[in-house]
């Protein structure tokens, strides 16, 4: 088990409600980890970020991604598929975070390599409670891959 409370973990939230990126943000902050966290509001603009960050500089990548499904223009679906045909890309841990909860969803994420799937609450409070033991399992239990080739 790797603890990462000593470091700042940056976290790429690829969500376009507005309400549930704010409700992410505020659970974040108040966690005794250090985050940072970059927003994407759609698949296109979260591939992106992380296309600039993987040819510039491995180190900040980031140590995870929180994916909605349910975007405009290029769809979580999407996202999970072309990260999976990144080699350094698809190190990185994938907790789908979507309103959605059909079986379909459900069995196509897990089969793109995400590495969890969590259905959002529609209560403001479960939210945050999700979002903090979300952030203790992968920050503070979970071991991490170097993002280092």
């Amino acid at each position: 088990m790797t603890s990462r409370t000593e470091d700042v973990v940056e976290i790429l939230l690829v969500e376009d409600n507005p309400g549930d990126v704010r409700l992410t943000k505020e659970a974040l902050v108040q966690l005794s980890i250090e985050t940072t966290t970059h927003v994407a509001i759609d698949g296109d603009e979260a591939l992106q970020f992380l296309s600039r960050r993987n040819r510039s500089d491995t180190e900040s990548l980031p140590d995870i991604v929180l994916l909605d499904l349910n975007l405009p223009r290029m769809g979580g679906l999407e996202v999970l598929e072309a990260l999976a045909d990144e080699s350094l890309l698809a190190r990185i841990p994938v907790v789908v975070l979507t309103s959605s909860d059909t079986t379909e969803d459900i069995v196509e994420s897990y089969e793109l390599a995400a590495n969890a799937y969590l259905t959002k609450p529609t209560d403001p409070t479960e939210y945050t409670e999700m979002v903090e033991a979300l952030a203790h399992f992968w920050f503070e239990q979970a071991a991490l891959p170097p993002m280092s080739p």
